[in-house]
């Protein structure tokens, strides 16, 4: 059979190119004689980086120092630029929530992303690609506007301060010095259809995993409904296209700078020729830390899954945990480590084990 391996990462215990490694290892042990292709993927969020320079043998990686990290620390940002002049940058890489000493969704700011962002056009980059996934925080993408150049001002003409809840100060955003959008354009890589406010928005969705109350997250969701009003008089973009609640609504502040909002793990299949292999590959495995029902609005897995219903391929989800059952084969770590420790402890042996287990279905 051919069989390919197409997880995402584990966020924070293993990176997808190591992760496919081990589960074709994993197969082989139990069916040698297939052949194995490893595609190690993304959705926009950890791995973006790392997926795309994986299929780009003319890939150069650039660093940046001290970079603004999402609670002000200084942080080295990186970007990506291809052989056609494309800078790919991923939010998680300088601003994502790992990054926080202690989580902070109130005043965590999107400022590195700008930075490097400007960075690479600095260098000439002619096109962007920007993976909005793993942020740490809720600022709409605020403070990445105000390194590109925008004003953000209160109603005494002094700028507002970083982060989420300070956008309720915000009386006016002035443009005029905004840096132009590349010739090639922006494509805003989204791994969530969540909307800017609302029930359905960002601060709600995703501010209790950065660390946000009940109450922080009406607060927040309230500052990003008056965000959009405010900025919807310079830039009109609508806060409801599915997307724009990407990274704390950083997906709905880069569109108002030119941004087109696209769905990440597509995308990055089709960087990394992966959308070839549905219908032609036997098997494709795939996977992430957690399967549940998130798994299905935007993210790699779900795409996976999708793509693969109407096929003739087969498909394995490799989970840490699964909390939903995929419509094939599903094998968790932590069953097969016996507990959440075990398998955070080891999660190269057990996702051995995880595709070992699998290829012995077929």
């Amino acid at each position: 059979m051919r069989v390919v391996f197409a997880p995402d990462s584990f966020k924070g215990s293993i990176d997808a190119a190591e992760l496919a490694r081990v589960l074709a290892a994993g197969w082989a042990s139990v069916r040698p004689a297939d052949e194995l292709v490893l595609l190690p993927q993304a959705d926009g969020g950890e791995g973006t980086l790392d997926a795309i320079a994986s299929c780009h043998d003319g890939a150069a990686w650039h660093s940046i120092p001290a970079v603004s990290g999402p609670d002000g620390s200084p942080r080295t940002g990186r970007w990506l630029s291809l052989p056609d002049g494309t800078a790919v940058v991923e939010i998680a890489q300088m601003s994502g929530l790992p990054l926080m000493a202690e989580l902070d969704a109130g005043n965590a700011s999107t400022t590195g992303l700008g930075q490097v962002i400007s960075a690479a056009l600095d260098a000439g980059a002619t096109a962007l690609i920007i993976g909005l996934g793993g942020s740490a925080s809720t600022d709409g993408g605020s403070g990445a506007l105000r390194a590109l150049g925008a004003r953000l001002l209160d109603r005494d003409g002094n700028s507002v301060d970083d982060g989420g809840l300070a956008l309720s100060n915000l009386a006016s955003v002035d443009i005029e010095n905004l840096r132009a959008v590349p010739a090639g354009g922006v494509q805003l890589l989204t791994d969530t259809t969540a909307v800017l406010y609302g029930k359905d928005g960002a601060a709600y969705i995703f501010g209790p995993q950065k660390g946000a109350d009940e109450g922080m997250c009406a607060e927040l969701d309230h500052a990003l409904e008056h965000f959009a009003t405010t900025l919807g008089e310079t830039a009109r973009i609508d806060p409801d296209r599915p997307g724009a609640g990407a990274a704390g609504g950083t997906g709905f502040g880069l569109a108002t700078w030119g941004g087109q909002l696209v769905p990440g793990a597509d995308r990055i299949a089709e960087l990394t020729g992966l959308n070839r292999e549905f219908g032609t590959a036997d098997v494709i495995v795939t996977g992430e830390g957690r399967f549940d029902r998130t798994s299905l609005t935007g993210k790699l897995v779900g795409s996976v899954l999708g793509k693969s219903a109407n096929t003739t391929t087969r498909t394995v989800v490799v989970a840490g945990q699964l909390a939903a059952s995929p419509p094939d084969i599903g094998v968790a770590l932590v069953d097969l480590a016996g507990s959440t420790e075990a398998a955070l402890a080891e999660p190269a042996r057990w996702a051995h084990a995880a595709a070992a287990e699998a290829a012995a279905r077929f």
